[in-house]
C-alpha cells in the first residue's frame, strides 16, 4: 500500500479552494450540465487544481471527480484504492454567494473510504480524518480533535440538519419518530462536519447524492465516532455501477 501523507491532501484541497475563490467574486457564468446540475468556472479550476496535485502525489492511484470523465465500471470495478473527488459539492451554494460549498476528497480502499477532507473556502476551515486515524478541525489556526454528540438521551432534544438547496417531502415524515427535534439548514458537505463535531446529531437524507458528494463527510464521521449507513440500515458502499446513491443516515452515535 503507498504511503499517504495526510497533510499533504489537505493542502491540495486548500489550493483547490484558492482556485474557486479567485473565480467567486469575479462575474461567472453558469453552465447546466446533462443531469441538470449547474457548473461554473470554479469547478473547474478546483478540479484541474485537484487531478494535477494527486498525480503528482501518488501516479498509480486513479481518481474518479465528478468533473471529469469516468472511468467504464468494466475498468474500475479492479480498482484497490482511489481518489473519490468532488472538486466543489454545493455549486448552487456558490452561485447564491452564501458560502455554503466545499472542496471534497476521499480516498476509498476496496468499497468504503478510509480517508476524507472537507475544505470550506470562505471561512478556512477544513475537516479531515478516517476510521482508525481520527477525525480533526483546523481553524483559525487551531487543531482540534472531532468527536460526535453522543446517543441523545430519551426525551431529549435531537438537533436534526438538513439539506438547504434540496428538502425532500419524506424527510417530514422520518422526522415524525423525533418529536423534540430542532432542525439546521446546511449547504454542501457542511452536514457531515457539523455531525462529526457534535453540533448536530442526525443528518438524514432521502433525495439523490453522488458517490463524490458523501466519501469524504463519511469516512470523517467514522473518525469522530459517529455513524453512516444506508437508510433502513446496511452498508453504505462505494465504487458502484451506478454511482448514484440511496438514502443515508449520518448519526453522532454508532
Amino acid at each position: 500500500m503507498p504511503s499517504f501523507d495526510w497533510d499533504a491532501i489537505c493542502a491540495v484541497a486548500r489550493l483547490a479552494g484558492q482556485a474557486i475563490l479567485e473565480v467567486y467574486g469575479t462575474e461567472f457564468t453558469v453552465e447546466i450540465k446533462e443531469d441538470k446540475s449547474p457548473l461554473t468556472q470554479a469547478d473547474r479550476a478546483s478540479n484541474e487544481v485537484i487531478s494535477r496535485s494527486l498525480t503528482a502525489l501518488h501516479p498509480d492511484v486513479p481518481i474518479l471527480s465528478e468533473e471529469s470523465s469516468q472511468a467504464e465500471y468494466a475498468q474500475r470495478k479492479g480498482w484497490k484504492r482511489f481518489w473519490l473527488v468532488d472538486p466543489m459539492d454545493g455549486t448552487k451554494e456558490f452561485i447564491k454567494r452564501n458560502g455554503e460549498f466545499t472542496v471534497n476528497i476521499a480516498l476509498v480502499e476496496g468499497r468504503s473510504p478510509v480517508f476524507g477532507v472537507i475544505y470550506v473556502p470562505v471561512k478556512d476551515v477544513l475537516y479531515y480524518g478516517g476510521p482508525g486515524m481520527g477525525s480533526f478541525k483546523l481553524a483559525g489556526g487551531k487543531r482540534e480533535p472531532l468527536r460526535v454528540s453522543g446517543p441523545v438521551p430519551v426525551g431529549g432534544e435531537v438537533v436534526v440538519v438538513a439539506s438547504r438547496s434540496h428538502p425532500d417531502e419524506r424527510l417530514a415524515a422520518y422526522l415524525e419518530r423525533y418529536p423534540n427535534r430542532r432542525e439546521v439548514s446546511a449547504g454542501s458537505a457542511l452536514k457531515f462536519g457539523l455531525v462529526a463535531e457534535g453540533s448536530a446529531n442526525l443528518y438524514p437524507r432521502f433525495n439523490p447524492t453522488w458517490e463524490w458528494d458523501t466519501a469524504a463527510g463519511h469516512a470523517i464521521v467514522l473518525g469522530a465516532g459517529g455513524g453512516f449507513q444506508a437508510m433502513g440500515g446496511g452498508e453504505f458502499l462505494y465504487n458502484k455501477e451506478d454511482l448514484r446513491n440511496g438514502g443515508f443516515e449520518v448519526t453522532g452515535w454508532k
